[in-house]
């Protein structure tokens, strides 16, 4: 059995017994937000790890399906799978609709086109205040699935879990496919993977339309999971966060990004006791993982053991 298919049957296995230890609802909620944080970071890896192309701005497209499915269930009476879908085709339009002219950049000029892009959407969710509530926020419907009303850590916690097992299995094949060996060729040297016959451009627009939508979905449902949106979930800061998340947990590596996602949502948590000093704990962590473990992780254990994250 291949290492990969082993590291989600054990995954399976740990999220199948967490619920019989967890004391409280505080700690499923702290489960969950790892879940999907984990998802998100997936898709910013397929870029980031796997292309090799950089996004500080990818907290926005988490932005648009939170105040997608926030503003189309709530002014205008949508189904809350249908404002989902909407939201996440309204994402990836616009990343396609932006690549091309992104992806010609490079270097620290991609970064800042990136980050622009984010700090674009997240000012356009604050001052568009009619439809989003301004800064305030705005309260978003309950979400249902086929006529169940999802309520309770315990549904929302057997959905995100289901939802980050498929996402896994999902970006494994995508990986593992002629299209994921292409991605591997455009980061190891774009001119090389050119000769070969790889439309270097097309495969980095395709790849950021999908790390797109991926965020887009778990924006709208975590929308729903929370009950209130506030453009706090597009900033600059938590898009940062997630690009921390997959460096963390080991760049091209899919299940780096899911111990680097858990790894980051819990440490706040683990550091609120330093009472005003848990931010500089936490930014000299992560200084001590940049110097010592570049890498992330999952490599380095990987490497360790002779085997790939």
């Amino acid at each position: 059995m291949r290492a990969h298919n082993i590291g989600l049957i054990i995954l399976a296995g740990i999220l199948a017994t967490l619920p019989l230890v967890l004391p409280n609802s505080f700690y499923y909620d702290i489960v969950i937000r790892m879940a999907i944080n984990a998802v998100v970071a997936l898709g910013l890896n397929l870029l980031i790890g796997f292309a090799g192309q950089i996004s500080l701005g990818h907290a926005g497209f988490f932005g648009i399906g939170a105040y997608a499915t926030a503003i189309l269930t709530t002014h205008f009476g949508w189904h809350p799978l249908q404002a989902l879908l909407a939201g996440a085709i309204g994402a990836a339009a616009l990343a396609a609709l932006l690549a091309r002219p992104i992806f010609r950049l490079r270097g620290h000029y991609l970064a800042m086109a990136t980050l622009g892009l984010g700090i674009l959407i997240a000012m356009v969710l604050k001052n568009e205040a009619a439809y989003t509530g301004g800064p305030d926020g705005m309260a978003v419907a309950p979400m249902s699935l086929f006529g169940f009303q999802i309520e309770g850590e315990k549904q929302w916690y057997w959905l995100f879990s289901a939802n980050l097992l498929i996402s896994i299995w999902a970006c494994r094949n995508l990986i593992d496919s002629p299209f994921g060996r292409a991605l591997r060729a455009l980061h190891g040297c774009e001119v090389a993977a050119q000769v070969a016959g790889v439309d270097v451009t097309r495969y980095k627009a395709i790849i950021f339309v999908f790390s797109a939508f991926f965020a887009s979905i778990m924006g709208s449902l975590t929308a729903h999971y929370v009950g209130f949106v506030t453009p706090n979930v597009a900033d600059f800061f938590y898009s940062i966060e997630l690009v921390t998340m997959v460096v963390v947990g080991g760049m091209a590596s899919i299940f780096g990004s899911v111990i680097g996602a858990a790894l980051l949502t819990a440490l706040p948590q683990a550091l609120a006791t330093l009472e005003g000093w848990e931010t500089v704990a936490f930014g000299l962590i992560l200084m001590l993982f940049m110097v010592f473990l570049p890498s992330g992780l999952v490599p380095m254990i990987a490497t360790r053991f002779g085997r790939r994250g």
